[in-house]
C-alpha cells in the first residue's frame, strides 16, 4: 500500500515528528484492504478544510478530518486540519501526535467503509480505532472524552 502525503500547512512540521514517516506508519497500521491501494493524506490549515467541509458536507465550519473514498487503486483522500487538531488535542489533554494518529486512523477506516452514523456502527468503529491505537503504542482515544 502506498501513502502519498502533501503538507499544505507547515505548522505540522513544528511538532517535530518525522511527519511523513509517522503518517505512513499510522495509515498502514489501519489499512486492511488491497495492497495495491494508494491513500492520499493532505495536512492542511483550517481554512482549506473549512472550504471542503462547506462544499462537500454543507457545513460552514472547519472540522478535524475529512475522508473522501474513491475506487481502487486510489483508495481515497484523508484531509486533516492543523488548527482544529491542535485545539482538540489541548482540550482533551492529549499530545498532538496521539490525536493526529487517531484522526488518521479514523480517516483510514472511513476509506474502508466504516462509519458512525448509528450507535452500533460507532461502537464497532470506536472499538477498532482503540485496538489500532494501542497497536501504535497510544492509549484508548475515547477514554476521558
Amino acid at each position: 500500500m502506498q501513502v502519498d502525503i502533501q503538507v499544505l500547512d507547515k505548522h505540522f512540521y513544528l511538532k517535530r515528528l518525522f511527519l511523513k514517516t509517522f503518517c505512513r506508519r499510522v495509515v498502514q497500521n489501519a489499512w486492511h484492504g488491497s495492497e495495491d491501494a494508494v491513500v492520499s493524506v493532505v495536512l492542511a490549515n483550517n481554512d482549506f478544510v473549512h472550504q471542503l467541509n462547506k462544499v462537500y458536507r454543507g457545513k460552514d465550519s472547519p472540522t478535524n478530518v475529512l475522508s473522501f473514498e474513491n475506487e481502487l487503486p486510489l483508495a481515497g483522500d484523508i484531509v486533516v486540519a492543523y488548527g482544529v487538531t491542535q485545539d482538540e488535542a489541548k482540550a482533551q489533554g492529549k499530545t498532538f501526535s496521539a490525536h493526529l494518529a487517531h484522526l488518521l486512523t479514523h480517516g483510514t477506516l472511513h476509506l474502508q467503509g466504516y462509519d458512525h452514523l448509528t450507535e452500533k456502527q460507532a461502537r464497532k468503529m470506536e472499538k477498532l480505532e482503540t485496538k489500532l491505537m494501542v497497536q501504535l503504542g497510544y492509549a484508548d482515544p475515547y477514554k476521558g472524552v
